[in-house]
């Protein structure tokens, strides 16, 4: 098998040339809706049930799903104190099967509970909203909201160290100018 080596005399091809690296802006974010069209993430602020705030005024998001106790408790004990009175021979089959109904539609209803949406304002007192649904499609809303809200800040942060360095900088020749117009 012949191999083709340069011989020394042979020039080297010349490098490719390097590509010019572009400064391009990132992508615009999009804009995320929820299900049910009451939360909305833009790039700069999020608005839930028509109130609109600034992604720079809020520190986080939280969602808890909450159950409702008092559906939940009024159900387990409507289906227990009927299933107990039937067993005890205190009502009929039909009153029975009616009330056990009830009280597991009753238990099924505060078991779907709800999304507890906190918002943590800078400065302010904490904002509740509640909200229906899957609680699995809220949390990946609010992991991107949280991400946004980081990155706003983040932002923000460069750029006032940038312009704080930039009169740092114009205060030291500005001093610099001043002591050797006086030597």
């Amino acid at each position: 098998m012949p191999t083709h080596e340069p011989s020394p005399a042979e020039p080297l091809p010349p490098p490719p040339d390097p590509e010019p690296v572009l400064t391009a802006q990132p992508a615009p974010l999009p804009t995320l809706r929820s299900e049910n069209g009451r939360l909305e993430l833009t790039a700069d602020s999020l608005t839930v049930n028509g109130q609109r705030y600034g992604l720079l005024e809020l520190e986080g998001l939280d969602v808890q799903p909450v159950r409702w106790l008092l559906w939940f408790m009024l159900g387990g004990l409507v289906l227990a104190g009927f299933t107990l009175a039937f067993l005890q021979n205190w009502i009929r089959t039909m009153p029975a099967m009616f009330g056990m109904a009830v009280g597991a539609l009753l238990l099924a209803y505060g078991n779907r509970g709800a999304n507890r949406l906190r918002l943590y304002r800078l400065g302010r007192e904490t904002v509740y909203y509640s909200f229906a649904g899957a609680s699995e499609s809220w949390l990946k809303l609010v992991a991107e909201a949280n991400r946004r809200i980081r990155q706003r800040h983040d932002e923000a942060a460069a750029l006032a160290a940038a312009i704080y360095q930039a009169e740092l900088d114009a205060a030291n020749a500005a001093a610099a100018e001043a002591s050797e117009t006086t030597d």
